[in-house]
């Protein structure tokens, strides 16, 4: 067996291969406060919370975000470099979406394979509650592979794909923010996908 057969490239979703999902709906709802991400905020359920009780205020459920999601599309470049990296090695995507908003940019992308989390709604479309696929799933994620033998190369643009990056055999940020950046000067940061696929096909 190939040695890059070993391999798991773990990819974040949102900011790196689509544009991120809550922001488009905050423009398109008129309602700002829902732009924050985990660019801004590592607690991710602290981050929910809030999110769900604005949509609750404002009588939004998920019919009104999948309209939002089926009019974006990838990244410019995200599914050439998606699929060049596919002909490569394995590539998982661990993100903290929900798979009622994840399935149609899968489509789109060519139905790569994505671990994320669910949402629960009730009759009328409001979303009541999240379930978390497990705690800490991205970094639970890469230490499962790594326990039946992979290595795993990850790369991510938020705060709570930090955990995955550090833990991997190689890790880069990609698009993320500067104050990230500043705080991780030690992990290689790109801008651009060929930049990316380099750096990955090159730890292989």
């Amino acid at each position: 067996m190939k040695k890059q057969d070993m391999n798991v490239v773990c990819l974040d979703m949102e900011g790196v291969l689509v544009p991120e999902i809550w922001i488009a709906f905050s423009e398109n709802a008129g309602i700002p406060e829902l732009r924050r991400t985990t660019r801004d905020e590592p607690d991710y359920n602290k981050l929910m919370k809030w999110r769900l009780g604005i949509l609750k205020e404002h009588g939004l459920g998920l019919k009104e975000i999948q309209a939002t999601i089926a009019g974006i599309d990838p990244l410019p470049g995200a599914k050439e470099f998606l699929d060049e990296l596919r002909t490569r090695t394995q590539v998982i995507i661990l993100s903290d979406t929900f798979e009622q908003f994840a399935a149609p940019l899968m489509k789109k992308l060519d139905w790569p394979t994505i671990f994320c989390n669910t949402l629960v709604v009730g009759e009328n479309g409001e979303i009541t509650d999240y379930r978390m696929r497990t705690q800490q799933s991205k970094l639970t994620t890469v230490r499962a592979l790594q326990s039946i033998g992979y290595e795993t190369i990850a790369a991510g643009d938020s705060y709570n794909d930090l955990a995955m990056i550090q833990a991997s055999k190689a890790g880069f940020l990609f698009r993320s923010t500067e104050q990230i950046r500043a705080d991780h000067p030690e992990l290689p940061a790109f801008e651009e996908f060929d930049e990316l696929l380099e750096a990955i096909l090159a730890a292989l």
